[in-house]
């Protein structure tokens, strides 16, 4: 058997089809993709628009796409052989995604979505291009929502931390407040913790920016690593100061800021605190990326 048709760990070598048979598988799996998957991308579409926590969807699969456009040398290196086991992992995303679609599961069906173009890569350019295209391929995994039921059970223990920090700032400073759960009572009135303060939409958010930051402006993996956590932190703690600065303007001015324009203002200015204190780690990680 020629060596150029089948390598010895089993990958099959597409350095023996002509360049126009690798876009033609290419076509036919773009197809396949689209007429299997469409139904998936308008339910995507709709969550995104729908609820604020799941927005910057919008901006994860042109990002990887751009991300991938870079480096699409490659893709068009000659001696990049395919491999049967991203076939396998095709056949058995779209079984995944024909389960998921008759038992109604929304997220499993977003995830064979994925799972097909990992897989579709794998077979036709191989495990190596695979490896070198991982990042913008897992960037993909950010654009599907959270499960529901996960959704819930990460808000409420982060309402209740948000609430009883800010609560114990604001008693440090000598703010007569108290708290119930999540009701925060003031002497002018009570407001409530809600799941948009839980931090979990900011969460989302800061860990897709530590991903891009990262990957754009440090080379170590692990330090890498270390800016995408950080995002978890930054959100619990601006999110403790946004609930802090409504009990300072609820006591102090007698201004509700938990609603209307005033709110929406307070949560892009304190996004872009979330985003300077993410430069300014990226700054520190820097210096040891060298």
């Amino acid at each position: 058997m020629n060596t150029n048709e089948m390598t010895t760990n089993g990958n099959i070598s597409m350095g023996g089809k002509s360049a126009g048979a690798r876009l033609g598988l290419l076509a036919l799996f773009c197809c396949a993709f689209v007429a299997a998957f469409l139904p998936v991308i308008t339910g995507l579409v709709q969550a995104w628009s729908g609820s604020e926590d799941y927005s910057h969807g919008f901006l994860i699969a042109p990002l990887s796409a751009y991300i991938i456009w870079q480096k699409r040398e490659i893709f068009s290196r000659p001696g990049s052989a395919g491999s049967s086991g991203g076939l396998a992992l095709v056949v058995l995303s779209l079984a995944a995604y024909l389960f998921a679609h008759v038992a109604g599961i929304t997220t499993l069906a977003a995830l064979s979505m994925v799972a097909f173009l990992w897989g579709t890569v794998v077979y036709l350019f191989g495990f190596r291009v695979y490896c070198q295209a991982l990042f913008p391929l897992t960037l993909l995994l950010f654009m599907i929502p959270i499960p529901a039921q996960i959704y819930a059970a990460l808000t409420i223990p982060l309402q209740l931390i948000v609430s009883k920090l800010a609560v114990g700032l604001a008693l440090a400073t000598g703010i007569p407040v108290y708290r119930e759960g999540n009701v925060i009572h003031l002497a002018q009135g009570t407001f409530e913790v809600v799941q948009a303060c839980s931090g979990l939409r900011s969460i989302m958010a800061l860990l897709t920016i530590g991903a891009v930051l990262g990957y754009f402006s440090l080379t170590s993996n692990l330090l890498r690593a270390i800016l995408f956590a950080t995002g978890i932190p930054i959100a619990v703690a601006v999110n403790i100061l946004r609930v802090f600065v409504l009990i300072v303007a609820f006591h102090y001015l007698n201004i509700d800021l938990a609603k209307g324009t005033a709110h929406t203002v307070l949560g892009l200015a304190l996004f872009v605190v979330s985003f300077g204190l993410f430069l300014l780690i990226r700054k520190g990680l820097s210096l040891c990326d060298r």
